[in-house]
């Protein structure tokens, strides 16, 4: 077995929502780089042509549309645009999240009874309801084809309790964990393939990018994982590749933690 040909995503049509910087870019240059054409979907448009120009500058078949996963319509149509051009879809990464704020451990505003409900509303939107309809519209085009692979962000947030993290981004979270499992209960007749990854705390620009920029912050992350630091989102891509490829062909209804060992302890 050459593992070259068992992980080959080569001509591949692939969307990533969130694609701008951190995980959602880390599975784009994991497609693009091994050969799959991506369409880059973010609200940030000027990391998105930044980080398009990069990669055509590279060789990568890449393409973008400024987006706000929120905009079912805009949504829907990039989903449209994208089939229509290359008559085919093969992956999808449901990535895009945002951060419901800091969690109890870290400040008073994390507290249950201070839950903004703003906030709350806007994390469900973009967390819960748009993954929900990105995995509906790659659905609705992977199943004639009896062939896919949706990719959904999770977190281990969903998985455990989390008290770094704010409400509303653990209850989105663990939502989608069991979404990914109906859906792929459904859709494994399609050998349509859903599964979720689960991260521990990685280098990105969420919560504003305080895992950049707040020493503290790190520290309180990095002393909850068994090997010591916080991810680099490079160390990502090879689970993105397994599951979008051949080589995840047996694979459907996970969830699977990539935290260092955050979940086993």
């Amino acid at each position: 077995m050459r593992l070259e040909r068992v992980f080959d995503v080569n001509g591949a049509v692939a969307l990533v929502t969130g694609a701008a910087s951190g995980l959602g870019l880390a599975f784009v240059e994991a497609m693009a780089e091994n050969g799959a054409a991506v369409l880059l979907t973010d609200v940030d448009s000027r990391a998105l042509e930044r980080e398009t120009a990069r990669l055509r500058a590279m060789g990568a078949d890449v393409a973008f549309e400024v987006l706000d996963v929120a905009d079912e319509a805009a949504l829907a149509a990039a989903f449209e645009a994208l089939f229509k051009k290359r008559g085919r879809l093969d992956a999808v990464f449901a990535n895009v999240g945002v951060s419901a704020g800091p969690g109890f451990q870290t400040a008073e505003s994390g507290r249950l009874e201070n839950v903004d409900y703003a906030i709350f509303d806007r994390v469900l939107a973009v967390n819960l309801r748009a993954t929900v309809q990105t995995m509906a519209l790659a659905a609705e085009r992977m199943k004639p084809q009896r062939k896919g692979s949706i990719i959904v962000t999770a977190s281990i947030a969903g998985l455990r309790a989390e008290p770094l993290c704010g409400y509303a981004y653990a209850a989105t979270k663990a939502a989608v964990c069991n979404v990914v499992r109906q859906a792929a209960a459904e859709l494994g007749p399609y050998n349509v393939r859903v599964n979720a990854i689960a991260p521990g705390p990685f280098l990105t620009n969420i919560a504003g990018g305080r895992l950049h920029r707040d020493p503290e912050t790190v520290r309180l992350f990095a002393d909850a994982v068994p090997l010591g630091r916080i991810a680099h989102p490079d160390e990502i891509k090879g689970l993105a590749l397994l599951l979008a490829s051949g080589a995840g062909s047996f694979i459907t209804g996970a969830v699977i933690p990539i935290d260092g060992g955050t979940t086993a302890v």
